[in-house]
């Protein structure tokens, strides 16, 4: 059990119940939505990270990047995707983003072993090229892909 002693708290002035800053709900208090006004000057830094770090926001993103790493994506690739797809949804809330995306991945293991044909040229080929794992946010699943040195 952790104890928030040197958080930043107040005291709500609707419910007068101890109230914790990183806890607001768009500054709101959690207990019973009072708004507290008079912590404008504190709480405006707690309240832009909390509407940008929405809970389902965080579990998003966590697991779009703990997916395509797992398959062999660059981290700073993944996280280019989703803060392009994030940005993207915060200016359109209405019209559908683009949500199609284009990695390249590590070769997998026995890559140089097996014969792999281009997907643009049909060309097959054994070493050189890039593995490309390509999909659609929107959509389940996903393509893994190869293209030699000529297509890249």
């Amino acid at each position: 059990m952790t104890y928030k002693t040197h958080a930043a708290h107040t005291t709500c002035p609707g419910c007068q119940e101890e109230v914790y800053l990183d806890e607001l709900v768009k500054g709101r208090c959690p207990l019973c939505g009072c708004t507290l006004e008079d912590l404008e000057d504190v709480e405006s830094d707690v309240e832009e990270l909390i509407d940008r770090a929405d809970f389902s926001w965080l579990i998003l993103n966590y697991f779009i990047f703990k997916t395509l790493t797992d398959l062999g994506a660059s981290p700073l690739k993944v996280m280019q995707l989703v803060s392009l797809y994030e940005d993207a949804c915060m200016r359109d809330g209405r019209s559908k983003p683009d949500t199609r995306f284009e990695l390249e991945i590590s070769p997998g293991r026995f890559d140089t072993f097996i014969p792999r044909r281009c997907d643009r040229c049909g060309r097959v080929f054994f070493r050189g090229g890039r593995r490309i794992l390509s999909g659609d946010l929107s959509l389940p699943g996903y393509t893994i892909s190869h293209r030699c040195g000529r297509c890249t």
